[in-house]
Parts: structure tokens; C-alpha cells; sequence
């Protein structure tokens, strides 16, 4: 039979993904108001650009108006999950972001790392290839 600290990280690493999958969903759906719901209060997000660094938006409030904007601007765009590795309150995320650029599809491959915590998203880290 399991230790309690084993049966505790093996809740926890579930809840992570819990978490990590609803988010991905509501972010597919372009769904803001449903994200907000899976954002501590303090979350923090990190955006691929500008280069070299990204963008950082702090608080729920300011990184829901980020994705909100971001939507309109990109109606077509959706996450595809590659992978999705999970540990404790911390998840990596490959995935491929396809969306019509110029009236051909497009697509871009890139990693999340997440950090969960008390059943929501704490921070989104975003990185891409090339």
C-alpha cells in the first residue's frame, strides 16, 4: 500500500492535469470568462513575444483582458495538446498552435509550463521553437 505522501502526490498530479486540461479547453473554446475561472487571483502569464523574452501580464484580471483581446484578434486559433507531462503542481505542455495566416494554414510548435495551485492555474510559462 501507498505512503500517504505517495497517495498525496499522485492526488495532486491529477488535480494539476484536472486543471491544466480544463484550461485548455475553455482557451479553445476562446472562451474568456470560463478561463477566469481556472486563474488564482495573483496568476501570472508569459507570452512568446517580443522576442527575446516575452510579455508578462500579471493578475487575473489584466491576463483575462490579454486573452480577450488576443481572441479577436485570432478567431480561428486553436492548441493542439502533444503532449502533457505532469508533476505534482507543475505541468509541460507541447503543443502546436494552427490558426489561417494569409489564407493558408499555418502553425507554430511550442511548450507551456505551468504551475497549479489550490485547483487553479498560478502561471503560464510560454515558450516556441524557431
Amino acid at each position: 500500500m501507498p505512503r500517504t505522501s505517495d497517495q498525496e502526490a499522485m492526488v495532486q498530479a491529477q488535480t494539476t492535469r484536472l486543471v491544466i486540461d480544463r484550461f485548455n479547453e475553455a482557451f479553445n473554446r476562446h472562451d474568456a470568462n470560463a478561463l477566469a475561472a481556472w486563474l488564482t487571483d495573483d496568476t501570472v502569464f508569459e507570452d512568446t513575444s517580443p522576442a527575446p523574452d516575452g510579455r508578462r501580464v500579471e493578475d487575473r484580471d489584466a491576463v483575462v483582458e490579454y486573452w480577450r483581446t488576443w481572441f479577436v484578434r485570432n478567431p480561428d486559433a486553436i492548441f493542439e495538446a502533444e503532449d502533457v507531462i505532469v508533476s505534482g503542481d507543475r505541468a509541460v505542455v507541447r503543443w502546436i498552435y494552427r490558426k489561417v495566416r494569409k489564407g493558408q494554414p499555418w502553425h507554430l510548435r511550442g511548450v507551456d509550463v505551468f504551475t497549479a495551485r489550490d485547483g487553479k492555474v498560478a502561471a503560464k510559462l510560454a515558450y516556441v521553437k524557431g
